[in-house]
């Protein structure tokens, strides 16, 4: 069975000899191996974790997306906004928070930015206002 994680940026997972995969929609978690019949889900923000020929569970933090399962079980793909993959969970854990700690820094700055501009527009037209209601006064 193969298995592939992508975002819109990247392909964050892409294994094509997985014996089982695991996830979690709003019915709950649930296991796919092969042979399993296809479908669509809708996945909560949750870990995804998978077994290889090796029998080592790997894992990948997703934020929500769509599980699909094709080709009875032969090929898993989840497509989510954002993913982040961690060989082990205590590194995962860290892993994800570093990444939203970066998203939130990104969406601070983004916020100041954008409170900057208004302020500077708002300047802008009280300037025109002023110049404008200066000269009917003269």
């Amino acid at each position: 069975m193969k298995l592939r994680i992508i975002t819109p940026l990247t392909v964050v997972v892409d294994e094509p000899e997985v014996l089982s995969v695991r996830a979690e929609d709003e019915s709950g978690g649930f296991g796919i191996l092969q042979g399993h019949a296809d479908l669509v889900s809708s996945i909560l923000p949750s870990v995804v974790v998978w077994k290889g020929k090796d029998d080592v569970p790997h894992y990948c933090a997703v934020r929500q997306g769509v599980l699909t399962v094709a080709d009875r079980g032969s090929m898993v793909e989840i497509a989510t906004r954002e993913a982040v993959r961690g060989d082990d969970l205590e590194t995962l854990r860290s892993l994800v928070r570093q990444h939203y700690a970066a998203l939130d820094d990104a969406r601070r700055n983004a916020n100041v930015e954008a409170v900057r501009l208004q302020l500077d527009a708002a300047q802008q037209i009280a300037k025109g206002l002023w110049s404008e209601a200066g000269g009917l006064f003269q």
